[in-house]
């Protein structure tokens, strides 16, 4: 089993390194949170006082945050983290970040003789917590092949997109499709709850026809339609609105990049954009049916 240290331990981060810790594996962990290091500590993690304790004497290097900028100044700014790791680690980045970010991150470490890649995962809160998320990977294939059996221990797919930023092109084209189909879900939801239908009932029929997708089956966004989604916990917990927000603001900026035609994803930004500023930044990204139950009202 592998010496790891992990940076971020937020609703992602957090499941995520206590599932290296069942997996076997030895995890130091840090987080500007002090509770969430705590959290981790009580399921078998050891702690680091700093972002540099925990990078020492360890194999890999995992990081799960919330930006690109957060991202470049911890390891090649700010804190210059790629100073204190070892060239014999592996650093592997899971945020959702620019694909610039991951290539100037990939390259400033090749500069220092270390290897990094990017990791980006899906699957949400409950896939990192159940240990079922989908990691695509970004770099270098002897890499992929080193750091695969780590993200095992956290996931049940794990991809080789391509090349260095390949896995955060690969996540924000995902996490574009996502949004809309979401949109789309509680958009017909309500329109058959205005009609007179009941919403489960209705989520039944789409199952079974050609309307079935991820958010009808596994994330219902109708309010006590599916237990456990956060849909029934008035859209607490899960993927925030304004994460979705940064994710579809870097489709957008690849969208523009590519010269990509991206209708529904500019439509997409636009909704989450307007359910955010009617203060539900912090809810989850299903709570655009509530933005559809008030456009209708």
């Amino acid at each position: 089993m592998a010496n790891i240290g992990f940076i971020g331990l937020g609703n992602m981060g957090g499941p995520m390194a206590v599932n290296l810790v069942k997996a076997g594996h030895s995890v130091k962990v840090f987080d500007l949170v002090a509770e969430n290091v705590i959290a981790a500590v009580a399921e078998g993690a050891s702690s680091a006082a700093t972002a540099i304790e925990a990078v020492k004497d360890v194999a890999f290097v995992i990081s799960m945050l919330p930006s690109g900028p957060i991202v470049e100044s911890l390891y090649m700014h700010d804190t210059m983290l790629l100073d204190e790791i070892d060239s014999s680690t592996l650093v592997i980045d899971c945020s959702t970040i620019a694909p610039e970010n991951a290539v100037n991150l990939a390259n400033a470490a090749k500069e220092k003789g270390i290897t990094a890649i990017d990791a980006p995962v899906s699957g949400g809160v409950g896939g990192a917590k159940a240990g079922t998320l989908t990691f695509i990977v970004g770099g270098d294939q002897s890499a992929f092949e080193t750091a695969k059996p780590i993200l095992e221990g956290m996931g049940k797919n794990v991809f080789h997109a391509g090349g260095h930023g390949a896995g955060q092109v690969a996540k924000i084209c995902n996490n574009m499709l996502l949004a809309v189909h979401m949109i789309g879900t509680a958009e017909a939801l309500q329109m058959g709850v205005d009609n007179g239908l009941d919403a489960s009932v209705l989520s039944d029929i789409m199952l079974q026809s050609s309307g079935r997708n991820w958010s009808l089956e596994l994330y219902n966004p109708y309010p006590g339609v599916m237990d456990g989604v956060p849909a029934s916990n008035d859209y607490n917990g899960g993927f925030q609105v304004d994460l979705m927000n940064k994710d579809l603001g870097l489709a957008i900026d690849v969208a523009l990049k590519s010269k990509s035609t991206t209708p529904m994803g500019n439509i997409a930004k636009s909704l989450y954009v307007m359910l955010s500023r009617q203060g539900n930044g912090g809810k989850d990204f299903s709570s655009v049916q509530k933005l559809f139950s008030q456009l209708d009202q």
